[in-house]
């Protein structure tokens, strides 16, 4: 079970691991080494800081 960092609620962290499993499903390379589901490393990534939520002048939502 990956624990979620304290500055993120639950489900912001929720929202932004599931988009992040779908770019690695979609073939993206991982930032973390490790097997792993691609939920659980989205998670892991995510709890890391290593996928961040960014929003454009938009409003529209984008993760890097």
């Amino acid at each position: 079970m990956v624990k979620r960092p304290v500055d993120i609620g639950a489900f912001q962290f929720v929202v932004l691991s599931r988009l992040r499993a779908i770019q690695l499903q979609a073939g993206c390379t991982p930032r973390l080494a490790g097997t792993h589901t691609h939920a659980v490393m989205a998670q892991m990534e995510v709890a890391d800081g290593q996928v961040k939520r960014l929003y454009s002048e938009e409003g529209d939502d984008l993760i890097r």
